[in-house]
């Protein structure tokens, strides 16, 4: 279970020093100093209070740490999201968003946040009786005070649906069989044209063009930080064509 979900401080987390990636969500919380964290291809700067969420896949690693402390917290989809409202509730307002939308957050009540941080290293550590509901519980409590921060500073309210999340998040995970819109639709029980207008709604694109951009986000990745070459990208995504993916590569980054 320790797998699923884990808590360690700046100091622990050594692993971060380098680009890494984990098919879990990140939460990194700043409680002092100032350290630069690099995600995907882009940079942002935590000071103390403010909270970065990392989403499932992203490279990300520490680039510039002056003396900072804090938390990094990481979980599991299959832990956190046991109903539609666990879902929902991990996408809200942005958090965790699939489409490169990271962004630091100044949190109003820190208090709230470093408490329940500090409880859920403690119930990891004590595995007292019903130890996994408790710290599942708190997650809710840091985000939710992470939304309602957001909210109080004028942020539009964005609730995704989590038919639309299961989507994004199969896509995440089978890669590899460079699945079709109608076989995503199958395996979540669900048909093709819902998905287009959950699409639609939540981002204005067809749902075969979230795919293609996630697609394009993985490559990225996949020749930026692992040094792989075309061919290795193209079989890595489900191409069976290099050629055929480096024209796919090409229309969708110019």
């Amino acid at each position: 279970m320790q797998e699923m979900i884990s808590i360690k401080t700046f100091d622990e987390a050594e692993e971060l020093q380098n680009p890494r990636r984990v098919l879990k969500y990140v939460l990194i919380f700043c409680t002092s100093g100032e350290v630069t964290v690099s995600v995907d291809e882009s940079e942002y700067i935590l000071i103390p209070n403010t909270v970065l969420t990392i989403t499932s896949g992203q490279i990300h690693y520490f680039t510039n740490n002056k003396f900072a402390q804090g938390y990094v917290l990481e979980f599991t989809y299959n832990f956190f999201c046991k109903d539609d409202t666990d879902m929902e509730l991990i996408f809200h307002n942005g958090l965790f968003c699939h489409f490169a939308m990271n962004e630091i957050i100044l949190v109003d009540n820190n208090q709230i946040v470093i408490d329940q941080l500090e409880e859920i290293t403690k119930e990891l550590i004590e595995e007292p009786y019903q130890y996994l509901i408790s710290v599942h519980s708190r997650i809710e409590l840091i985000l939710v005070e992470i939304n309602r921060t957001k909210i109080n500073r004028g942020d539009e309210i964005y609730k995704p649906d989590a038919l639309f999340l299961h989507f994004l998040e199969t896509v995440l995970r089978n890669f590899d069989k460079n699945l079709s819109v109608a076989e995503i639709a199958d395996l979540i029980g669900t048909t093709e044209s819902k998905l287009n207008e959950l699409s639609k709604l939540h981002c204005d694109k067809t749902a075969q063009n979230i795919i293609f951009g996630l697609i394009i986000s993985e490559a990225k990745r996949l020749f930026n930080y692992e040094k792989l070459s075309v061919k290795e990208v193209a079989y890595a995504l489900g191409f069976n064509d290099p050629f055929y993916f480096s024209n796919f590569f090409k229309k969708h980054t110019n």
